[in-house]
């Protein structure tokens, strides 16, 4: 791995990292043994995020800036295609590499980790699974090194969660679909290059008559909608996607006619392991600086950290981190492994999301009016948080679907 983070341009950091110039990993990930290999990618993330991110983060928050150059600069280092095979310009590494890798660019800046996410899981994701050879070809090599981000449109401005209602519909004409309806909430959706679309080709099959197309962006019959003005990850651009007419070859049919609401869930089941490492590291971000203003802030004459009432917030900060950090690890190896986890991935992300808002919150409390202000990073995280659990599924949606795991395999 650390071959191809070099081959693909991973700068001083991972070059370092080849000579086996590991530094000290956070402890956090000596918790579980992990590969060599991936805590040389964990430092050269966090390298690339304590020197690339974090110190405009908070800038580009304020000016709601895409991370362009960033984002460049880490199709470079392979972070954007991670688990894609390197026949089609990907790193060819696992989904924990991917989690972890997720995790550290998001503690940095979670507007830059949810771009990094949605271009692995959700938009190439789907087309790495389902795609031809052809489509592979042509719609995941030149969204690999960073010169193009995808998107995902699944939600719709009168159906979210209810993913199977979808009242965009495709028809078929001559050699082309042509696709007519709106798509909500979609992010990525001003810097985008092409995006994968869920339209109805069959009212009468409800959720089976649903299929997945393969859209260029900018294209004649596509427009996009504003751009959100959003509680946080402001970086990142969400805004509708609005289909008037829009057609498209025949042959950008992703998998087969029908298959779409199988190819959204399928993909979903993924992306929950992405927001799930970008909570996390929202997380780890905001008990950082929790722990670090702890130490160095005094009251009654000795820093607040020796303060029972400040202790008890950090160790149960810590555990809700850490524990969301090993469920999202399971579901990434059952992942790899090529085992179902449906439910773990609802597990991870639910519990990551509930831990980044939770942790968050109490960092701000430790902080007391500095967490308020912007001068901290604190209020960002606190912001950033809420969307984890809300987009990819609510939380509500992940309770439902641990609960029908569970059901399903007592029944047997």
């Amino acid at each position: 791995m650390a071959a191809v983070l070099v081959a693909r341009g991973g700068g001083a950091a991972a070059r370092a990292l080849t000579f086996g110039c590991l530094r000290q990993l956070h402890t956090v990930y000596q918790t579980v043994e992990l590969p060599e290999t991936h805590q040389m990618l964990c430092q050269t993330c966090r390298d690339f995020a304590e020197k690339e991110l974090v110190p405009i983060a908070a800038q580009l928050d304020k000016e709601h800036r895409f991370p362009a150059e960033q984002v460049k600069k880490m199709g470079a280092l392979g972070l954007l295609a991670m688990d894609v095979p390197e026949e089609y310009k990907g790193a060819g590494l696992d989904y924990l590499a991917y989690s972890i890798a997720v995790e550290e660019i998001s503690r940095g800046c979670a507007s830059t980790g949810v771009v990094m996410s949605v271009n692995n899981s959700l938009y190439l994701g789907p087309i790495l699974k389902f795609g031809s050879e052809e489509q592979k070809h042509q719609w995941i090599a030149p969204f690999a090194s960073g010169d193009k981000i995808g998107c995902f449109a699944l939600s719709e401005p009168g159906n979210g969660s209810d993913a199977g209602a979808a009242s965009t519909v495709a028809r078929l004409d001559g050699n082309e679909w042509v696709l007519n309806g709106t798509k909500a909430w979609i992010t990525n959706a001003w810097d985008a290059s092409a995006v994968v679309v869920f339209a109805t080709t069959d009212k009468s099959q409800k959720h089976k008559g649903i299929s997945a197309f393969l859209v260029p962006m900018p294209t004649p019959g596509l427009s996009l909608g504003k751009k959100e003005d959003k509680l946080g990850i402001r970086a990142s651009s969400t805004a509708n996607l609005i289909f008037e007419d829009c057609r498209i070859p025949k042959a950008n049919l992703l998998g087969q006619q029908g298959m779409g609401f199988k190819i959204a869930m399928q993909t979903l089941d993924s992306g929950r392991i992405g927001i799930a490492s970008q909570a996390l590291g929202i997380a780890q971000g905001a008990l950082d600086c929790a722990v670090d203003y702890a130490e160095k802030r005094l009251a009654f004459g000795s820093p607040i950290s020796k303060l029972q009432a400040i202790q008890f917030k950090l160790a149960d900060m810590a555990l809700a981190l850490e524990g969301a950090r090993l469920l999202t690890w399971r579901a990434a190896m059952l992942k790899d492994n090529g085992k179902p986890y449906t439910k773990e991935a609802a597990m991870a992300k639910l519990a990551a999301s509930e831990a980044a808002t939770t942790i968050s919150h109490q960092a701000i409390q430790i902080l007391g009016g500095m967490g308020y202000v912007t001068e901290m990073p604190a209020e960002r995280h606190y912001r950033d948080a809420r969307i984890t659990e809300i987009y990819e599924g609510t939380s509500e949606i992940q309770r439902l679907v641990i609960a029908g795991q569970l059901l399903k395999e007592y029944r047997g």
